[in-house]
C-alpha cells in the first residue's frame, strides 16, 4: 500500500499503546463474557481522588543570576558575512532533482497483501472492527477512527478485566498472545510490550475512573473526538503585572553587528546493534540489527551508514558527523541538544541500557565539543518505557523516574549551573543566565506528551512545571532580559496534550516580548510553528524552530541546524538572524562508501524573507499557500531532500501548512480554516481551469475544421 506523507508523519510515537489496545479487542471477542461491554454505555460514577499535594515552592529555588558563559572572541565576525558555500552546491542540488527517479537501491517495495491467516473468532473481529487496517494504521503512524474505535474498545475490555479481579500476569499473557495471534507485530514484540507496558497501563487504570471516550480522547487526541473531561481542565495563574505594550513591529537585526553561531542537534537516536547488511525490511519496529535476521535479497541489506526503512543512526555516522562538524563549524558558541538520544527498540529497552546510551553520547558531545557550552533539553525516548515520566508525587522507588532525573543531573552538570540541580532533579527542567540580558529556559515536554500515562491520573500542571516558568518569565521580564525555549515535543504537535498546550499559549502570549526565539525536535522533519495572540490572530506573536533529526527513521536524511543568533550589543534583539539545515545524502553515502555534509538550504535566501520575525514568518506561510513552486521548495526542505520522500497533494499541503500555524495543539479548525479554504480554492481553480481549457481547445479544433467527413461526426 503506498504511504502517503500525513500516514507517515502522524502520531509516530504512540504505536505501544495501540498494540495493547488491538490486541485486547480480540481478546474480548474470544472471551464471551466480556462481549456485552462492548455495547453498553453504563459506566460508575466518576469519584476523583486528588493525589497528595505538592509542597514545592517556586520561590524558595535558587536561580542563574550570573552569566554563565563566557564566549569566544571571533576577530571580524558579524552577520554581514556573506554564505559561501550556497552557490557551490547548486549544481549538486540539481543533478540530485534530476536524478529524483533513478532507481531505488537502498530500500524495496514489498509486494501488496500481508498473507495473514486468522482462526475463526479473528476474522469475525475483523469484521467488528477491522483490525487488520488498525495494524496497518499503527505500522505507519496514522491513527484514525478505526483505531479510536479499536482504543476504545480494548481500553473497555481491559477495565473490565480489572474489575473482574484478573491479575497483572494473567493480564499480561492475555495481551501478548493475541497481539502474536493476530501478527500485529512478532512475538517477541509482542511479549516485551506486553511485559514493558502492560504493567504501567494496568497501575494507572486501576487508579482512575475514566471511562474509554475519555481515555482514547485524552491518548490519541482530536483523531479521537474532543471530549470534555472536567478532571483534566485547569489553568496557569499569572502574576497581577501588566504586559508591557507590544512594538507595532519588532526591529530587524543590525547587519553589522556580533552574532552568535549555535548548533542545534535533535533526535540522535542512536542504535549500538545497528549492523551493516542486516535485514533492513523486517516485520518489527526498528531494523538493521542480527536479531532482525538475514535479507530476503540485496535490497534488504542495511546501508554502511545507515538506511531510509525503519533503522535508526549506527555509531559511525554519528561519529563522523560530530567530526564533521567540529571540522566545518570551529567557531561554534554554544549548543542545543534537544534530546531523543536511544533507539526506537520500544519494546525491549531497559532502564540500564537507555542510562548507558545517554552516558555514551554526554561523553561523545563532550569530547567533540570541549569548552562549547551545551544546552540539553529531555526527550520522550530517554525513559524506560518510552513515554513513561511519573509526575513528583509518585514517588515509590519501583515506578519513580528519579532513576533518569538524578543522572541526568550529574551528566548535565558538566555545562550547567549548580543552582538549576534542584529543578533537574525535580522535573529534568531548567533556566540558565547565559549571557548578561540573555536566558535559555529548558523545558521537560514530557509533562504535556499524551502518551504519558501518568498523567491520566492527574495533568494538572505535572511538577508544577508551568508555574514555575511563569515564574521564570517575569523575574525574566522585570530583569529586562530576552529569554530562548528550548524542548523536545513542540506545544503545537498532536503528541502535546490540548490543556497543557492551552496554557502554554497564553504563557508565550503573555511574555511574547520577552521570549524572543523557540527550539525543538521531535517530529524528525525540518519545519516551523507559528504561535498568535489568541484575541487576535492577525498578530503573530512568537516562532517555534522545530530542528530536523540526525537519525533517518524513516525515508529521510540525517540533518543538523545552524543558527545565527543577534549577539551582545547595546541594541541586540536576542533574534535568529538566519539558520541553515545541513544534511548527509545517505543514498550517496551508501552507494560511495563515504558521507558527504552539506548545507540544503539558508533560510532566508531560500524563502526570500526580509528577516526572521514572527511577522516575517507569518508572511512566508501565506507564501507557501498561494506559491505551489515555493511550497514544493519547502515540502522538499521539510523532507531534508529525501529521495524517498512520498509526493504531497492537496491534503497532505493543508496538513502541513496547519501544523505550521497550529502552536496550540489539538486546535486546528480554530487556526487553519483561512489556510485550507486558500488550497481547497487554489486546487478547484486548477481543476476547472484545466476542464474548461481543455473543453475550450477541443471545441476550437472541431470547429476549425470546416469540411469534416460525414463518418467522423457520425452521419455516415
Amino acid at each position: 500500500m503506498t504511504q502517503t506523507m500525513p500516514q507517515q508523519m502522524w502520531h509516530r510515537q504512540s504505536r505501544h499503546i495501540c498494540w495493547l489496545m488491538a490486541a485486547l479487542v480480540v481478546a474480548g471477542l474470544a472471551a464471551g463474557d466480556a462481549l456485552p461491554f462492548l455495547y453498553t454505555n453504563t459506566r460508575a460514577a466518576i469519584n476523583w481522588t486528588q493525589p497528595q499535594l505538592d509542597e514545592w515552592k517556586i520561590e524558595a529555588q535558587p536561580r542563574s543570576v550570573v552569566p554563565h558563559v563566557q564566549f569566544k572572541y571571533h576577530a571580524n565576525r558579524t552577520n554581514s558575512e556573506p554564505a559561501d558555500s550556497d552557490a557551490e552546491f547548486l549544481e549538486r542540488l540539481r543533478a540530485l532533482r534530476q536524478n529524483r527517479s533513478s532507481a531505488r537501491m537502498l530500500w524495496y517495495d514489498a509486494a501488496a497483501g500481508d498473507g495473514l491467516t486468522y482462526p475463526p473468532f479473528v476474522d469475525k473481529a475483523l469484521k467488528l472492527f477491522n483490525l487488520k487496517q488498525v495494524a496497518f494504521e499503527i505500522e505507519n503512524s496514522v491513527l484514525s477512527k478505526v483505531s479510536c474505535t479499536a482504543c476504545k474498545a480494548g481500553a473497555g475490555l481491559l477495565q473490565h478485566y480489572i474489575k473482574s479481579g484478573k491479575t497483572d500476569a494473567e493480564l499480561m499473557k492475555m495481551i501478548a498472545q493475541y497481539c502474536t495471534n493476530l501478527n500485529i507485530q512478532s512475538p517477541r514484540v509482542c511479549e516485551g510490550v506486553a511485559q514493558l507496558f502492560g504493567s504501567e497501563v494496568i497501575y494507572v487504570l486501576q487508579r482512575v475512573n475514566l471511562g474509554p471516550d475519555e481515555l482514547c480522547s485524552f491518548i490519541i487526541g482530536d483523531g479521537c473526538g474532543d471530549v470534555y473531561n472536567p478532571y483534566h481542565e485547569w489553568e496557569v495563574i499569572f502574576p497581577p503585572v501588566p504586559k508591557p505594550p507590544r512594538l507595532a513591529e519588532l526591529p530587524i537585526p543590525l547587519e553589522a553587528a556580533p552574532f552568535f553561531k549555535v548548533l542545534h542537534i535533535s533526535d540522535t537516536h542512536y542504535d549500538p546493534h545497528y549492523v551493516e547488511g542486516a535485514n533492513a525490511d523486517c516485520n518489527e519496529p526498528l531494523c538493521c540489527r542480527l536479531s532482525s535476521g538475514r535479507p530476503a535479497n540485496p535490497n534488504a541489506a542495511a546501508g554502511k551508514w545507515g538506511d531510509y526503512r525503519k533503522c535508526d543512526t549506527p555509531k559511525r555516522t554519528v561519529d563522523n558527523m560530530l567530526a564533521h562538524i567540529a571540522d566545518t563549524h570551529k567557531d561554534i558558541d554554544y549548543i542545543l541538544w534537544t534530546g531523543d538520544l536511544p533507539p526506537h527498540d520500544v519494546w525491549n529497552q531497559t532502564k540500564q541500557e537507555n542510562l548507558e546510551i545517554i552516558k555514551e553520547t554526554v561523553k561523545q558531545m563532550t569530547e567533540k565539543f570541549p569548552g562549547v557550552p551545551i544546552f540539553p533539553a529531555l526527550g520522550n525516548h530517554e525513559s524506560a518505557p518510552v513515554n513513561s515520566f511519573p509526575p513528583p508525587y509518585v514517588n515509590q522507588v519501583d515506578i519513580s523516574i528519579n532513576w533518569l532525573y538524578d543522572e541526568l543531573d550529574v551528566q548535565w552538570r558538566r555545562w550547567l549551573p549548580q543552582s538549576v540541580s534542584h529543578t533537574v532533579r525535580r522535573g529534568a527542567f531548567y533556566s540558565v543566565l547565559v549571557r548578561p540580558g540573555f536566558r535559555i529556559i529548558s523545558l521537560n515536554m514530557n509533562y504535556c506528551n499524551n502518551k504519558n500515562w501518568w498523567l491520566l491520573l492527574n495533568s494538572t500542571d505535572p511538577a508544577t512545571e508551568l508555574q514555575w516558568f511563569i515564574y521564570e518569565l517575569q523575574s525574566a521580564e522585570f530583569s529586562n532580559e530576552k529569554v530562548h525555549v528550548i524542548g523536545h515535543i513542540p506545544p503545537g504537535h498532536s503528541d502535546c496534550l490540548k490543556v497543557w498546550s492551552r496554557n502554554f499559549y497564553k504563557i508565550i502570549s503573555r511574555y511574547e516580548s520577552t521570549i524572543t526565539a523557540q527550539f525543538y525536535g521531535h517530529t524528525h522533519f525540518d519545519e516551523f510553528e507559528m504561535f498568535y495572540d489568541p484575541h487576535d490572530l492577525t498578530h503573530p506573536n512568537s516562532i517555534a524552530y522545530i530542528g530536523p533529526s540526525v537519525s533517518p527513521y524513516y525515508d529521510l536524511n540525517p540533518g543538523y541546524r545552524i543558527y545565527y543568533v543577534d549577539g551582545d550589543h547595546d541594541t541586540t534583539t536576542r533574534l535568529v538572524i538566519d539558520h541553515e539545515s545541513w544534511i548527509m545524502n545517505l543514498k550517496e553515502a551508501n552507494l560511495y562508501g563515504y558521507p558527504i555534509w552539506y548545507k540544503l538550504y539558508t533560510a532566508r535566501a531560500a524563502y526570500n524573507m526580509q528577516a526572521l520575525r514572527p511577522n516575517d514568518w507569518d508572511k512566508l506561510l501565506n507564501d507557501l499557500t498561494d506559491n505551489q513552486e515555493l511550497f514544493e521548495m519547502y515540502y522538499k526542505n521539510y523532507w531534508k531532500n529525501s529521495p524517498a520522500r512520498p509526493t504531497c497533494d492537496a491534503e497532505c499541503k493543508k496538513r502541513m501548512l496547519c501544523d505550521c500555524k497550529s502552536g496550540r495543539s489539538h486546535d486546528r479548525r480554530h487556526f487553519c480554516a483561512d489556510v485550507e479554504s486558500k488550497i481547497d480554492e487554489g486546487s478547484s481553480k486548477s481543476w476547472k481551469s484545466w476542464f474548461y481549457r481543455g473543453l475550450t481547445n477541443s471545441y476550437s479544433l472541431i470547429t476549425s475544421i470546416t469540411y469534416l467527413p460525414k463518418y467522423l461526426l457520425g452521419y455516415g
